[in-house]
């Protein structure tokens, strides 16, 4: 129930680490057999080795076997509808399929659904580097 994983989202982002930007955020990935592994943001002073929560999630749970998802739950402690970036888009689309449903947290009940082609039309995919590469040919 997407309920129940925007709450594992939101107690997700209870544990990041943001001294920079204050804006903590909190994802709850689920598996196809329906375990649940969660990830918040971790910044760092550069900025660019920050760590995005979908990444820590997807990350835990490549970690413990798993490669195939069909739901993804995300807050912000802003609970202002944040949806993945576009580095956490093509993460998770090395996993998912574009059917992938994306749980936005707005706040209160609101959420807002996508599917990850929507939110990534013509990702780049192991098609797309092979087509790329006979082109080449």
């Amino acid at each position: 129930m997407p309920e129940s994983l925007v709450t594992r989202a939101r107690e997700a982002l209870e544990q990041a680490y943001v001294p920079y930007s204050e804006y903590t955020v909190g994802a709850a990935l689920r598996t196809v057999d329906g375990e649940v592994f969660v990830g918040c943001n971790i910044e760092n002073a550069n900025y660019s080795n920050s760590l995005h929560a979908e990444e820590v999630a997807v990350a835990e749970a490549v970690k413990n076997g798993h490669r195939e998802f069909d739901r993804l739950a995300v807050s912000s402690g802003a609970r202002d509808g944040v949806t993945p970036c576009g580095m956490c888009r093509q993460t998770l689309a090395e996993f998912c399929d574009e059917d992938l449903v994306v749980v936005c947290d707005e706040g209160g009940e609101e959420t807002t659904e996508y599917a990850l082609g929507e939110l990534l039309p013509n990702t780049i995919s192991l098609d797309t580097l092979e087509a790329a590469e006979a082109n080449r040919e």
